[in-house]
C-alpha cells in the first residue's frame, strides 16, 4: 500500500510539473519584446536592426513557430537538459544555475537548521516551562520574528556585524563566513513557525496520558521531553520544514541581493532586469521543480511515518 500511494503522489507530481513547465512558458512568451531583436540588441548595441537580419535570427531561435510548436521544442529540450541559451553571456542556461547553486543551497541548508533549531528548542522549553519566564520569553520571540520583515532584519545585522563591529563580510561570497548574516536573517525570520508549533504541540502531547504513565515510570523530564514528546510532534515539525524550505526559495532572492551572493536568486534578478528571457524560464521552472519535489518528499514522508495517513488516503482512493 506504501508503494502504490507513492506512485500515485509521483505521478501527481509529474502532471503538476507539466502545467508548471506549460504557464512558465506561456508567461514568457508573452512577455513584452521579440527575442531575435533583443538578441541582436544584445550582441550590437549601437547598431540598426534589418529586419531581414531579424527575421534571420527569428528562424534560428525558432521563435518564427507557432505557440504550441515552439513549447514543445522547448519542452523536448528541457527533458534533455537543455534549457537554452542566455542572451546575456550565450552560456547555457543550466550550466548558469548549476554554477550558482551551491551558494544558494549552502544559505537555505544554515537557514532551515538556524530556524528549526531556534523554534523546537525554544517551543520545547516553552511547552516545559508553561507561563514562566521562557515560555513568555519565546513567545516574545515568535512575535517579533513574525512581525519584522527579512530584509529589515537583514539590512540591521549588516549595519551592526559588518559595518560597525567589522565581524562579517558585507558584500559577496568567500565561503561559509559571508552566508553567516544572511543565513541568521532568514532563519529567524521563520523560526516563529516552528516555535508556535512546537509549543502547542508539545503541551497537547505532555497532557496526554503516555507522557503521565512514563512519568509514573520515573522517566525524567528531559528525557521525557526530547524521546517521547518530540517523537510525537515530528509530523507538523516536518510540515512546517516543507513549507519554510519552499519559503526560504523566495526569501533567498532578497537576502541574496542585499549581501552580494552569487546565487541563483541574485542572478535571476539581473536576468529580469537585462530581460534576458531564456534564463528567466529556465530557472523559474527548476524552481518550479524543487518546490514539487519537496512537497513529494514530505507527503511521502507522512505516509511512510504515520499509518493513519496512510490509511486515510487509502480509504479515499
Amino acid at each position: 500500500m506504501k508503494a502504490l500511494l507513492i506512485f500515485k503522489k509521483i505521478a501527481m507530481s509529474i502532471v503538476t510539473a507539466l502545467f508548471v513547465s506549460f504557464a512558465c512558458f506561456a508567461i514568457i512568451h508573452n512577455a513584452p519584446g521579440d527575442p531575435a531583436r533583443i538578441l541582436l540588441r544584445q550582441k550590437n548595441p549601437t547598431g540598426g536592426l534589418d529586419q531581414r537580419t531579424v527575421e534571420m535570427y527569428a528562424e534560428k531561435l525558432g521563435s518564427d513557430k507557432g505557440f504550441l510548436q515552439q513549447y514543445l521544442d522547448w519542452l523536448g529540450g528541457a527533458l534533455k537538459g537543455d534549457l537554452g541559451f542566455s542572451y546575456r553571456t550565450s552560456q547555457p542556461v543550466l550550466e548558469e544555475f548549476t554554477s550558482r547553486f551551491g551558494c544558494t543551497l549552502l544559505l537555505l541548508a544554515l537557514s532551515i537548521l538556524i530556524a528549526l533549531v531556534i523554534g523546537v528548542v525554544f517551543g520545547l522549553l516553552a511547552a516545559k516551562y508553561h507561563n514562566r519566564a521562557i515560555d513568555y520569553f519565546s513567545r516574545v520571540i515568535a512575535v517579533f520574528n513574525m512581525s519584522v520583515p527579512t530584509f529589515w532584519l537583514a539590512l540591521i545585522f549588516l549595519w551592526i556585524f559588518s559595518v560597525k563591529l567589522h565581524m562579517f563580510p558585507s558584500f559577496g561570497f568567500d565561503g561559509l563566513k559571508s552566508l553567516v548574516l544572511p543565513s541568521l536573517a532568514l532563519g529567524l525570520g521563520y523560526s516563529s513557525s516552528f516555535l508556535r508549533v512546537t509549543r502547542i504541540c508539545a503541551l497537547d502531547s505532555m497532557a496526554s496520558g503516555y507522557v503521565t504513565t512514563a512519568r509514573a515510570k520515573g522517566i525524567g523530564e528531559m528525557m521525557l521531553l526530547f524521546r517521547h514528546v518530540l517523537k510525537n510532534i515530528f509530523i507538523p515539525i516536518l510540515t512546517i520544514m516543507g513549507n519554510s524550505v519552499i519559503s526560504l526559495i523566495g526569501g533567498s532572492v532578497i537576502i541574496e541581493s542585499i549581501f552580494g551572493l552569487t546565487g541563483i536568486g541574485n542572478y535571476l534578478i539581473q536576468a529580469i532586469t537585462s530581460k534576458d528571457y531564456p534564463v528567466v524560464l529556465g530557472f523559474v521552472f527548476i524552481i518550479g521543480l524543487m518546490v514539487i519535489v519537496i512537497n513529494l518528499i514530505v507527503d511521502a514522508g507522512y505516509i511512510l511515518i504515520d499509518p493513519r495517513v496512510r490509511q486515510g488516503n487509502y480509504e479515499k482512493g
